[in-house]
């Protein structure tokens, strides 16, 4: 907030309940002398501690707001004078001591406490967010005000004055606080719209010792003290008194260690060191606010506790790191907040934290400061998770918008419907599209702007936390869509957070994605890298999350990538792949692996990119190690077999090799076949409107292509809606069409048919070991019929890891074929049909395979002395199994 003058005293709005009453201020002393300021003595300073701020007067929030004039340079009154005489307290409990704050930050600063250290909040974690009042009006300046005094002489130097004011210091302990010097305590602080401030010292024999107003908020006054006691201030305002601890008493509140792990961009738990951490520190509750930004000239904080004014809360630099800290007294859970930069060109900017872990629901973009205090009951899943490989096990998911599944519901009312939903329907996972915080809703949560933060439009951290325990304890894992890949250009977030290209790269043909008209991170830059991968443990290992789906790396990957001949500088090496990008995914899975295991990672990759899924210490033909998922999205399977759908049956013997050609490459990656969220918008129609013919040739080609794809190579997903044939494509702002199960309504049948058959196809999915215990492995699966291109057939063995068969096979044509020849082995006595996408109460015409076990006869076929003949149902799969 840019200063304004007013020369003289400043009122403040009403005071809040619970304030002390007004103490007529007094100014005690006469003046001092100049005095030079030295550097404390060693030893000078008392033991740390004083209480906590509930105390008296509650949390700072109480003060009104706190405005900053543009210093005018005033110098020095040298007279005489002796040091302040204390005036008795009235009788108090006494308090502890605390420390003072060193000129320079302390080498063995006392590590941050935990969260649960925290004093109460000021609303209940799980509560719903209120809507964030309208900020009071700035106070007026008091009518009875006398003329702007004349600094003190313990008074700031002009250039101080200039620097605080202006938001431009980089050591606000060194000058406000107290400070030992030859004749005393010299103390100071700064309070716009004060009356009058006094130190209250603590203690057997505490005292009050009025401060000389220096004008433009600045109080100053030099006590007859030899060591800095435990003391509290007491703010004067027109209509009341409060009293707080001095933010600047306290030694920094971040350990030498974390800013050595962040100067090296490798904090693992960023989190934990980075934004804003209630805590008590030398025993004072409060928060504690970090913020990196080494292109600052200086940053204040500024929310809800000091009516969005930062003029009195400048952050301090801790060294060479780009880290601003302060420990702010009395902030509770539940305050808003941002920061207020001052940019390398003078220029002032308010940011959200890009650390924050609780935002204000959107549009509105501050950070909020938050306590988690959700008790987790999934033990047992996360006992189970990860004792057998994802790759070895059956994994069916679930992808979800989840503001437009059920739209209106929060996460603790979702948790009440969408785990048993899934679990009915037998998947093993749900995906959740984007869960971090962004701005514009129609982006469907793929421009982030709170990389740690959930976003509020359906309730707070807690209450996302309380949706993923419900969905663990229905045995249901949970994966999310993460974006690391870019951010939006919003000039309250990360775009040039400090004044600078911070975030983003440097290049700003780099720095521009040119599809989305966002910006690229720039992954070269250790503190990035250590932001990002930081960001993944941390949904992980605070959510519990189960994996993590990778969006857009392809972008990532190539320095080419949408851009033409002359947009982009190939690497040092002549190439066009980003080796900062292929640096960062391979540190990214190998923390994720390391630090939470039994996760999963999930490339979204659509290029043939090699080694998605191959180790990181395993270097491929390129030369590279793998980027180390361990899932990768099989877009070309997608697009191949979707396009063969598309076709009329007539035609489809043409385009055989569409549905062929994926067993090519099938074991070159671990791969989900998807049926996302992206092929059932902006006009590609949803997936059973793909399928050519009337409703029920549509509602049958849309049974055997899920069944032919449970049946594939692979894991298998599948877009909310799709599993009950919803004809519209899918919208943020409706979500899905859940009237189509409405028993009144006369389609209802339909719908609910193919429900039914996914529910199906997932129970004899997990049953079925053939069809995902060899999933990586090309002997898991064995064409019988993958050249039947004018019956448009298709059949082959998927094989458990005892050799046990399964056979799949697929009519994609509107032709019943009866009799029909497939070869198969000799000492297989019986096959016996488990399922068929045809029966009736899918909705299809009910026609078997076979009526009862089907026996190998002795009539060569596909290469096998025995054959068994089977009545194939139009537009459907069968699936059989050794009787």
């Amino acid at each position: 907030m840019t200063p304004s003058p007013s020369p003289g005293r400043r009122a403040r709005p009403a005071e809040q309940p619970g304030s002390p009453p007004p103490a007529a201020p007094r100014r005690g002393a006469r003046k001092l002398g100049t005095l030079a300021y030295t550097d404390p003595a060693p030893g000078e300073s008392a033991a740390p501690g004083t209480a906590p701020a509930a105390a008296t007067g509650g949390p700072e929030r109480r003060a009104p707001a706190e405005h900053g004039d543009a210093a005018e340079k005033r110098s020095r009154r040298p007279a005489p004078a002796e040091p302040a005489r204390p005036r008795p307290k009235a009788a108090k409990p006494s308090r502890p001591a605390k420390s003072p704050a060193p000129t320079a930050p302390a080498e063995d600063a006392a590590p941050p406490a935990a969260a649960g250290d925290a004093a109460p909040p000021a609303e209940a974690a799980g509560a719903a967010e209120p809507p964030t009042p309208a900020p009071p009006a700035p106070p007026t300046p008091d009518p009875a005000a006398p003329p702007a005094p004349e600094p003190g002489p313990a008074a700031l130097s002009a250039e101080d004055r200039r620097r605080l004011l202006d938001g431009t210091h980089h050591e606000p302990h060194a000058v406000l606080g107290a400070h030992p010097v030859a004749e005393g305590l010299c103390f100071r602080t700064l309070r716009p719209f004060a009356r009058a401030v006094t130190v209250l010292t603590e203690g057997a024999e505490g005292a009050e010792y009025p401060l000389d107003d220096d004008g433009e908020g600045f109080f100053s006054g030099l006590l007859p003290l030899r060591s800095v006691p435990g003391y509290r201030l007491r703010i004067d305002y027109p209509d009341g008194a409060h009293e707080v601890h001095d933010a600047y008493g306290f030694l920094p509140a971040l350990g030498e260690f974390d800013l050595h792990l962040i100067g090296e961009g490798r904090h693992e738990e960023l989190w934990k060191a980075l934004g804003a951490e209630p805590m008590v520190h030398q025993q004072v509750a409060g928060t504690r606010f970090t913020v990196w930004a080494p292109h600052a000239r200086g940053i204040r904080v500024t929310g809800s506790f000091n009516y969005w004014d930062g003029t009195g809360f400048p952050m301090r630099s801790l060294g060479s790191t780009g880290v601003w800290e302060l420990f702010v007294p009395g902030v509770r859970e539940g305050e808003l907040y941002k920061f207020e930069i001052t940019r390398p060109d003078g220029s002032k900017t308010l940011r959200a934290d890009p650390m924050a872990r609780r935002t204000e629901v959107p549009p509105a973009t501050a950070s909020i400061v938050d306590v988690s205090r959700h008790e987790w009951q999934d033990a047992d899943w996360l006992g189970r998770r990860g004792t057998i490989p994802v790759h070895e096990a059956p994994f069916s998911v679930y992808e979800l918008h989840l503001a437009s599944w059920r739209p209106g519901l929060t996460y603790r009312q979702l948790a009440e419907q969408l785990p048993a939903y899934v679990k009915d329907l037998g998947f093993t996972h749900v995906e959740l599209m984007p869960v971090a915080e962004h701005p514009f809703g129609g982006s469907w949560g793929y421009q982030v702007t709170g990389f740690y933060a959930p976003t509020s439009r359906m309730g707070t951290p807690d209450d996302f936390k309380f949706l993923v325990d419900a969905l663990h304890r229905a045995g249901i894992g949970v994966l999310m869509d993460w974006v690391p890949a870019h951010f939006p250009r919003d000039d309250w977030a990360l775009a040039e957070f400090d004044g600078r290209p911070l975030y983003e790269h440097e290049d700003p043909a780099r720095a521009a994605h040119p599809d989305w008209g966002t910006l690229e991170f720039d992954y070269g830059r250790k503190e990035v890298r250590n932001f990002l991968v930081a960001n993944a443990v941390y949904w992980c290992q605070e959510f519990h999350i189960d994996g993590l789906r990778v969006d857009a790396v392809a972008s990532m990957l190539y320095l080419d990538y949408s851009r033409e001949e002359g947009e982009w500088s190939p690497n040092e090496h002549g190439g066009r792949e980003n080796l900062d990008a292929v640096a960062f995914l391979q540190e990214m899975n190998a923390t994720v692996y390391r630090r939470v295991p039994g996760v999963v990672t999930v490339a979204e990759e659509s290029t043939a990119w090699d080694g998605v899924t191959r180790a990181t210490h395993h270097t491929g033909p390129g030369g590279f190690g793998g980027l180390g998922f361990g899932l990768k999205w099989n877009m070309g399977w997608m697009h191949d077999s979707l396009g063969y759908m598309q076709h009329e049956p007539v035609h489809r013997k043409f385009h055989h090799h569409e549905m062929t050609f994926s067993m090519v490459y099938a074991y070159s990656e671990n791969y989900v076949l998807p049926i996302s969220h992206d092929e059932v918008v902006h006009g590609k129609r949803s997936l059973v409107s793909k399928m050519p013919g009337d409703w029920w040739q549509q509602r049958a080609g849309d049974r055997a292509y899920l069944g032919f794809m449970w049946a594939h190579p692979g894991k298998q997903l599948l877009f909310m809606g799709q599993e009950f044939a919803q004809g519209a494509e899918w919208s943020e702002g409706h979500g899905p069409d859940w009237w189509l199960l409405d028993p009144a309504y006369g389609a209802e049948p339909d719908h609910r048919g193919v429900r039914d058959l996914v529910r199906e196809l997932n129970t004899v999915y997990r049953r079925e070991l053939p069809l995902w215990q060899r999933d990586t492995d090309p002997a898991g699966f064995s064409w019988i019929a993958g050249d039947a291109a004018e019956d448009n057939v298709f059949a082959f063995f998927r094989h458990d890891a005892a050799g046990s068969p399964l056979l799949a096979v697929s009519n994609f044509s509107p032709v019943v074929r009866e009799d029909y020849r497939l070869g198969v082995p000799e000492e297989i006595p019986a096959w016996q049909e488990i399922l068929n996408t045809d029966e009736e109460r899918f909705g299809g015409s009910g026609i078997p395979s076979t009526r009862g076990p089907a026996k190998p006869e002795p009539h060569p076929a596909h290469g096998r002395p025995a054959s068994i003949g089977l009545t194939l149902p139009p537009l459907a799969t069968v699936w059989l199994r050794p009787a």
